[in-house]
This record gives C-alpha cells, structure tokens and sequence, in this order.
C-alpha cells in the first residue's frame, strides 16, 4: 500500500493502479477489503489520513476489481454512532456496483428478536460490493443536443418497462441500457417528436428482500445505495463494471439522434432505510454526518421522505457528495439534465424549506451543473413541504397544479375554467412574481406515479390488489373519470368517449405554454389495469404492450400530429409570458392572447367563475410574438384560435369577427365534426362534440420583411435541419407560415 492522495474520492484507476479515498470523521481504523471472484477477501489498512479523508494507493489494481471498506469506531447508537467492522460497506463514490442483497440477518446490525442487542455476523457473503471501472470511453464528436427548454418535449421513461417487449429488440437486451439504444426503440422516439427522455432512476438502487419474498421488486428504483453508479440490473454484460460503458454507449447513440438524456436523480434518503434497516454503506461510514438524526433522540432518523431517513443537507460532507455526483454524470456520463426527486428535502438545511439554502446556493454557482436542465418534483411530505412555485431562479418544476387542474376540467368539474386557463397559459400567477418564465412550469398529466392516461379515463378507483397490500397503497383521490363503466368495456359510446378524453389531454398538455412532459406508453394506450402505483410490479403490468391493434396506432399517429404542430409553431412554446395587452403601436387592437365565450365575445370577469363555465375559446397572436429567437430575428407565426369544449353536451361556438382573421382552416379535431383542412369564416357557427377540442388556423396577418444575411441564413439552416430529424408528413409539400423579420432597432 502506497500513501496515495486524499482526492478524489472514491476509487481512481489511472492505468497503472488504483487510489481509493474514504470520508469517515468517525472511524478509529478503514480497512480497504479486495474481493476476488471466489469471495476471497484481502485486507489492508488505509493508514494515511488528510482532514478525515482516509486514502491509499494500489499499484496494478485495474478495472473489474471488487472491493468495499471496514470501518473501525464507536458503536453507540442511542448517540448515532453506529460502526461495526463485521459489515462490509459500500464506498459512497464507487462508479460501478456488483450484484444485490439479499436479506440475510448479518446485513442488520442488531437481532431481529431483540433489537437492542448488536448483530456482529460479517456480512460479506451478502451483501453488494464496489468496483474499479476504466475511466476511458471513445466519446468521438458526442455533444450535448442542447435543445431550448422552451423548444423540449421530455418522455418519462424507465429503462426495463421501455424495451422489455419491443419485438424489434433482441431478448438478450430486453430491458437493459443496450436496448433502450437499440435503433427500433430511437426510432419511436424520433418519431414521436420527443426532444429529451427522462430516465427513471438509473443510479444503483436495492430491490428490497422484503418484495422479493413476496414474488414482487423494487421496480420504479428509487431506493439509491449508489450515487456514481449506473444501476447493475440495467446491464445486459455480466462483467463486473461493464453496466458504466454500456450506459455511455446509450447516452452517446441518444445524442446522435438528438435527444437529451435527463436522469430521475434520488438525493433526498438512502436505501439504508430507518433505524432498523440494514448497514450497507453510509451508516456504517459515519451515520451522524450522512443522515439527519433527530435533535433529542439520535438513535432515530429525521423523515421527511416517507422512506425512513433523510440526508443531513447541512453536512458539507453530503453537499460535497451531491455535487460531486451531478459534476460526475454530466462530465464523465454526458447527461443533459436531472429531475430532483422530492427536491423539497434538499431544500431543508434546518427545519423549514428555504429556497436560498446551501444546495441552491452550491447549484448556482457550479460552472457544470448550472448549466445543465434542472428540475425539481417541488414536495416532499414534511411540514411545510407543498412548494409549486416556490424554487429559485434556473429551476423548472413539475407543475402538480397543471395536472390537477386539467384532470379537473375535463371530467367536468365546476369552477375550475379561470384555472384551467391559468394552467394553459404557462401558470404565470406560480412562476412570474419570482422573475421565471413559462419554462418554469413542467406540464403534466400522468407520470409514472399514478394512473396511465389510458386508465384516467377508464377508472374511478384504484385497483392495486397485485400489490399484496390489500389495495391500501397508492392515492386514492385521482381526478379520474371512467367514463360511465369501471375499467374495460365493450360499449362503443363509453370507448369512443375515453378515446376523445385521450385526444383531450394530449392536446391541452402540448399545446399549453410551459413543457410538455408525456409518460411512456400514453401515446399508445397503456394501460396498468387500474394500478396506479406500479412500483413494486416488473412485469407485463408496467411494460409497454408494443403489439398495437388500430385503436393504438391512431393514437399514436395523432400524437406524432399534435407534437410536430408544437414543433412548428412558437405560439405555442413562447419563452415568456403572455402580455395580455393590445398593442398600441399600430392599427390593430388585438391582443397577443384573447379568452372568447361560445358567443364570441370577450370573457367577463363573473363567467370564469360561473359552475357550469366549461367552454371557451382561446385565440392565440402569431402576429405579436413580440420576443426575438436566440439570433434577434423577431418571430412572426401564424395564429390559431382553439376551442375547448369541456361540457357533457353538445356547444355550438360563434367564431370572432373578421378582425381575428378573415379565414380559419382546422388542422386538428379529438372528434370527427370538422376534417383537416376545412375554411370556417369569422362569425361562423361551430358545433362541438360533448368533450372535445378543435384548433384552427391562420396565416399571419402582418407581412414580413424580406430577410438577408447571417440572420435569415441561421433561422433556414435550422429550419432545414428540423424538418430532415423528423419522418415526412403529408402535408411536406405545402408552404410554411413560420417567417421572421428584422428585429426593430433602438
């Protein structure tokens, strides 16, 4: 053994050895533990120590080599010390973890019969174990997509429930980072629209022994032991370490179809569970300075998680290994993006969630990760812990209020329109007194926890029974409407009303400001048969069904339609908020947004509030985008005029004067009443269908100036570029709308 360097943590290979370095203010003595493949253990002690950083260096140990600490110290719970050398531990920076737990009593550090006496069985035999990767990767010419948040359309996803039934996907890499790269699972993508997937959690996690015994798993994954690694179980190579390059090689075939990856990241509490859980690695390193104890009573966790602990978001030991691990995925890993999964608790650096704690502080001046897309779940379930609208500056958030409140509008609840249109408009009464703009707002209706879109419009209640918790868990209040049956049905008028229902909020959701973020499969119909809290379910359940009958391809067809009307239009993804006033410059008095009543006329103050205000229209300005794209070429776009018809019959709609456009053509009905294509003139009468949306259009009104020079060169160059990502359309060979024209001068 070597001294070696105190930094980095973790284990570094740098081609001709290995330097491992711990953190532990509490050890005594660190122990560094070689596993050879038959188990064999091999002990040395780290004996140098630099500010309670533990390190050595191993001359010809290379990639592959399994290995994990002991630590030496107190154990003394009832004051949070809780070391135990007979428990073999996990280095909190490993890159690459090999194999799982499972269960044994040696990996809990008391007796299962009598909890205040100590367990000292060694744990090796069961435990998971770290290993040296290669830090070396041909990236070739990868570079980040870095699509404009205002330009993205993320897909959740998770990795097994994407591939694991793709017929075009070899079984062999079914549910694994190799197939989620595989050109057949890129291709859907692509062709969906999407600009960016969010990766359910990706980092190393424990399936919990207790749903295994039960024939069920840790499925959705968020149960982090590992914040450096990629999750193991994803790997389609067997070889230890090899799950880091194959995660690499998915991230760089992702970017070359140009699409950003965002990872699903959990920081807020450990795999370690509460005060009985097992010691896997951080308990055991130095409990008090990982987790957030309770003031009076250590031997117990801080929970704002609903998990059984909380990480002690005041330690500079834990900022030090959150920030580290973000540098790391986004310098070494090459992600775009992450999604902070119950961001409030990172908020917490006392008691109370406080936007300006340390973390924040940590994240804005980060030349890496404040550069990178940002967006936090805003909850978590302590005191005080409901934040939507509530994150700083940099921040984009799921928007639970926009899902809230258009699951509301749309199974006909009263008084909800004034919100409804709030949501639509990109929800500047959360975003804008704090400086943010619509990309603040992450729209949503479905995500992975919770009902599918297919099963919002087909159940009332849940139906978790697979569960094994007799239908206790999951949320039982999900603003969902079965449309008259529970669950399936072979009534035409109940099915072709949950088919409009889907084709609703699929419109609303891509076509409101703010970003769109759809849930794997609602594009195809998947259903979970009522469960709305898979997470324990890695079966057929939770996989995407890719054998679609006609139903399913309609659908997916008319999503790739709504995405690519997004695409093309700015109206509809403007990067700041609607004025909502005339402007006064010229001749014409319209606004750059306009809320209609079915009569045509303007809605008044005392209409938005009316219970049975279920139906507006909503005209959005193409003419008064009045904000230049990134090289100062002002937009002008054409404007549409959509009608929400959200009542349970039949609306006929008065369409506006003339001043709102002399001609309007539908591009997009959830109904049959209006076909693609079809002229309406001002003040025509429009009948809608009980529940459904129609959009039209028209071309600008304000005649652009003929563009030249660097400007109008870059805006066709990407123009050009956007149309070759995209499969044709049959509408390609009509003329585009889009046009720019010189930004006016000081």
């Amino acid at each position: 053994m070597w001294p070696g360097r105190p930094y980095p943590l973790g284990a570094t290979y740098d081609g001709t050895g290995t330097n491992f370095a711990l953190f532990s203010e509490v050890a005594e003595r660190v122990e560094l533990c070689l596993i050879a493949p038959d188990g064999t253990e091999t002990r040395g002690d780290l004996t140098e120590v630099d500010a309670f950083v533990w390190h050595g260096y191993l001359p010809a140990i290379s990639p592959g080599q399994r290995y994990g600490f002991r630590v030496h110290g107190p154990n003394d719970p009832a004051n949070g010390a809780r070391c135990n050398p007979n428990k073999l531990l996990l280095d909190p920076y490993a890159k690459a973890i090999d194999g799982q737990i499972d269960g044994d009593p040696s990996l809990y550090s008391y007796q299962f019969d009598a909890p205040d006496e100590p367990n000292d069985d060694d744990s090796a035999a069961h435990t998971m174990t770290s290993v040296v990767i290669s830090p070396y990767f041909d990236w070739g010419n990868d570079r980040p997509p870095q699509h404009e948040y205002h330009e993205s359309v993320i897909y959740e996803t998770h990795v097994r429930g994407l591939t694991m039934q793709h017929p075009a996907v070899p079984e062999e890499l079914r549910g694994t980072y190799s197939g989620l790269a595989h050109p057949a699972v890129i291709e859907h993508l692509t062709s969906l629209g999407v600009t960016a997937v969010e990766l359910m959690p990706v980092h190393q996690f424990v399936n919990d022994p207790s749903l295994v015994e039960k024939g069920l798993s840790n499925y959705w994954g968020y149960n982090t032991i590992g914040f450096f690694a990629p999750h193991n179980g994803y790997s389609a190579f067997p070889q230890a370490g090899q799950q880091v390059q194959e995660f690499k090689a998915m991230v760089k075939a992702l970017h070359q179809a140009d699409i950003e990856v965002i990872l699903d990241v959990v920081y807020n509490h450990t795999a370690e569970g509460n005060h009985l859980g097992p010691t896997l690695s951080f308990r055991g390193l130095d409990n008090a300075n990982y987790y957030r104890l309770v003031d009076d009573d250590p031997a117990h966790y801080f929970d704002t998680t609903g998990t059984g602990n909380s990480l002690l978001m005041r330690s500079p030991h834990v900022l030090q290994l959150i920030m580290d691990s973000l540098r790391y995925w986004v310098t070494e890993m090459h992600v775009d993006g992450f999604r902070f999964d119950l961001a409030a608790t990172l908020a917490r650096q006392f008691h109370e969630v406080d936007r300006l704690s340390a973390f924040f502080d940590l994240v804005h001046q980060d030349p890496v990760v404040s550069q990178v897309k940002l967006i936090a779940e805003p909850w978590d379930i302590g005191e005080g812990g409901y934040q939507v609208g509530g994150f700083p500056p940099l921040w984009s958030e799921w928007n639970g209020k926009y899902r809230d409140t258009v699951r509301d509008f749309w199974r006909g609840e009263p008084s909800t329109l004034g919100e409804f249109a709030s949501r639509l408009s990109g929800s500047s009464d959360l975003y804008e007194h704090t400086g943010r703009r619509p990309i603040a707002s992450v729209n949503f209706v479905t995500a992975h926890d919770g009902f599918t879109l297919n099963d919002l419009v087909s159940y009332n209640e849940k139906h978790n029974e697979a569960n094994g918790e007799d239908n206790n868990d999951g949320e039982s209040h999900n603003r969902s409407w079965n449309c008259g049956v529970e669950g399936p049905t072979k009534k035409k008028d109940v099915l072709a009303l949950r088919a409009r229902q889907r084709r609703n909020f699929l419109v609303t959701l891509l076509l409101s400001q703010g970003i769109p973020m759809l849930a794997h499969g609602d594009e195809l119909g998947r259903s979970q048969q009522g469960n709305n809290n898979v997470y324990c379910q890695d079966g057929p359940i939770s996989w995407i069904d890719w054998d679609l009958d006609d139903d399913q391809n309609a659908l997916l067809e008319f999503t790739r339609r709504v995405v690519r009307l997004r695409q093309d239009h700015p109206v509809f993804r403007r990067r700041r908020f609607f004025a909502g006033l005339p402007e006064r410059g010229g001749e014409s008095e319209l606004l750059d947004i306009a809320w209609l009543s079915p009569d045509g006329q303007h809605m008044q103050d005392e209409a938005w509030a009316a219970d049975h205000a279920r139906a507006v229209m909503v005209f959005l300005n193409g003419d008064a985008i009045v904000e230049p794209d990134l090289r100062g070429q002002e937009i002008i776009d054409d404007s549409f005029l959509v009608l929400f018809n959200g009542q349970p019959d039949a609306v006929t709609f008065a369409l506006p004067g003339a001043e709102y456009g002399t001609s309007w053509t539908a591009v997009l009905d959830t109904d049959t009443q209006v076909e693609a294509g079809t002229t309406v003139e001002p003040k025509q009468d429009l009948t809608l269908a009980q529940k459904s949306v129609v959009v039209l259009t028209r071309a600008p009104m304000t005649p652009a100036a003929t563009s030249s020079g660097i400007g109008a060169a870059a805006t066709a160059s990407r123009e050009a570029a956007r149309v070759a990502k995209r499969p044709p359309t049959p509408d390609e060979d009509k003329p585009k709308r889009r046009t720019t024209r010189p930004r006016p001068s000081a």
